[in-house]
């Protein structure tokens, strides 16, 4: 199949049978919260389900592209048990959508973006996840560890906003001190090959191949008395060398 009538079969393909089954989904998920919600009266539980729920949905999303769009997980550290602070590089308006490869109750750290398009405000609200951008670091410290302690993971992407290519910009520190405050295990997460599925911009999916690589995580006796500074860094070039290595193995380097 040619480059052009991959691309568009894809697109045809996600955005026609996206639509059909959020319709759907969100249709049902939503009756089933409100049973849920009904039949406990316990805000942690229907939490939860929401939560999950939200995953569920994503882990359809990001394999409906296949087999245009290939996508992969690795996890080299399968045993570990959360929760975590997963902090992750950002390439792609995918990423939010990739984590749901992770079979684990989690939050996401938002930027201020999804808070403006009502759909996503609404789910995020629900779910309580975070927006970082829009709190004092002591609020968002506070409800971070009321998560953690809840035994619900915290993903983070502290580059900010997506990069839209394959260089890895700095780090802001608020997540990596939240996982000090609260003694936790920091699981880097490396994504490669999104950043034209879509590219920065545009809404238009391009074939290829995603992997996303959860690293070992950092554990608290790790970064004993090391600065915010310092493990941000550190776990940086963690997730920089995975995405050197797979991009070598990529070009047969």
């Amino acid at each position: 199949m040619g480059q052009w009538a991959a691309f568009l079969s894809l697109n045809v393909w996600f955005y026609t049978a996206g639509f059909i089954f959020s319709v759907v989904y969100v249709s049902l998920a939503g009756l089933w919260v409100l049973v849920c919600l009904a039949a406990t009266r316990n805000r942690r539980k229907t939490q939860y389900v929401i939560r999950r729920a939200i995953s569920w949905y994503g882990s359809v999303i990001i394999r409906l592209p296949w087999p245009w769009a290939r996508l992969k997980f690795v996890d080299f550290e399968p045993d570990a048990k959360p929760p975590f602070v997963f902090v992750s590089n950002h390439r792609s308006s995918s990423d939010a959508y990739l984590m749901a490869v992770l079979p684990f109750e989690c939050v996401q750290v938002l930027n201020i973006w999804p808070n403006h398009v009502p759909f996503l405000r609404f789910m995020a609200r629900i779910a309580t996840y975070l927006s970082v951008r829009e709190m004092p670091f002591e609020e968002f410290a506070a409800k971070g560890s009321k998560l953690l302690q809840q035994g619900c993971s915290v993903i983070a992407f502290p580059e900010g906003t997506r990069s839209g290519s394959t260089k890895l910009n700095s780090f802001h520190g608020s997540s990596f001190r939240l996982a000090q405050m609260n003694r936790v295990k920091i699981a880097p997460l490396a994504i490669f090959g999104n950043e034209r599925i879509p590219a920065r911009g545009a809404p238009w999916l391009n074939p290829g191949k995603v992997t996303v690589s959860k690293l070992v995580s950092v554990k608290p006796q790790d970064y004993e008395g090391m600065s915010a500074y310092k493990l941000k860094n550190m776990v940086r070039e963690m997730i920089e060398a995975r995405l050197e290595a797979q991009s070598k193995e990529a070009t047969g380097a």
